[in-house]
Formats: C-alpha cells, sequence, structure tokens
C-alpha cells in the first residue's frame, strides 16, 4: 500500500490519549492510521465496530461477539436471500444485518479474504480429522 506525509493537528488530549494506547508493537504513526481507518469504515458503514480478538482485530456487527464475515459466510450460503439471513440469524436486527451486508460490499477484498481464510481452515481440519482416522486404523 502507498502511504503519503501528510501533517495533521491533534488536541493534546487526543494525542496523550494515542500515546496511552500504543503498545511496544506499534509505531505512533502506524496506531493512529489504523484508529483513522477504523473510524472512516466505521462512519461509512454504522453499526459496524471493530474490536480485538484471539485473530487479531476485526470488523464486528455492534451489540454482538459476530464478526462481519460470519454473517456473510451465511449470507452466502443462502444465496443471498435477505430475508432467509433474517431467519437464520433471528436474534439480529435487519439494521444489524444490513450493516454486514453494506460493510461486505464496502469492503469485498477484507471480507473475502476472510472468508477464503475461514475455508481454508475448515479443508485443513476436516483433512486432519480425515487423516487421523486412516491413521487409526
Amino acid at each position: 500500500m502507498k502511504t503519503v506525509v501528510k501533517s495533521i493537528r491533534l488536541d493534546e488530549k487526543i494525542l496523550n490519549q494515542i500515546d496511552e494506547m500504543l503498545s511496544a508493537k506499534e509505531t505512533f504513526s502506524g496506531l493512529t492510521a489504523e484508529l483513522i481507518e477504523e473510524a472512516l469504515k466505521m462512519r461509512r458503514c454504522p453499526g459496524v465496530v471493530f474490536a480485538d480478538g484471539p485473530a487479531g482485530r476485526r470488523a464486528r456487527i455492534e451489540g454482538t461477539g459476530l464478526e462481519v464475515w460470519e454473517v456473510i459466510q451465511g449470507y452466502e450460503a443462502l444465496d443471498k436471500d435477505f430475508k432467509a439471513l433474517g431467519k437464520a440469524f433471528h436474534w439480529l436486527t435487519e439494521r444489524q444485518l444490513l450493516a454486514a451486508v453494506g460493510y461486505a460490499k464496502a469492503y469485498p477484498e477484507e471480507i473475502g479474504s476472510l472468508l477464503e481464510q475461514n475455508r481454508m481452515l475448515t479443508q485443513e481440519k476436516a483433512g486432519g480429522k480425515a487423516a487421523f482416522a486412516r491413521k487409526k486404523h
């Protein structure tokens, strides 16, 4: 990704908050860029938030523990039938489902990559179990 140097002015309180968030593995520039990117995505797709998890920081449906890609995986499995998606995820509101679908449309590469990673992991687990079962017999 091409980066550009740009100067911005930050309120001292905001600067201090960013400094407090910095970990030993991050730079001020890197963290600030990540924060801005997340803010832009959340503004573009209301109802989506970002949270840390075991696999890193990912887009989630606000008010749930569900990552956006998980809802989209279901949506694709249902041939992109929004009504069926509502039945499959009956505990989510229409607004939450629309947020997931809207985010996936706005950021198809990100969601596509996560869907592919999950497919690969699922295939590896299935292959691993089958290989274990063959060795056992």
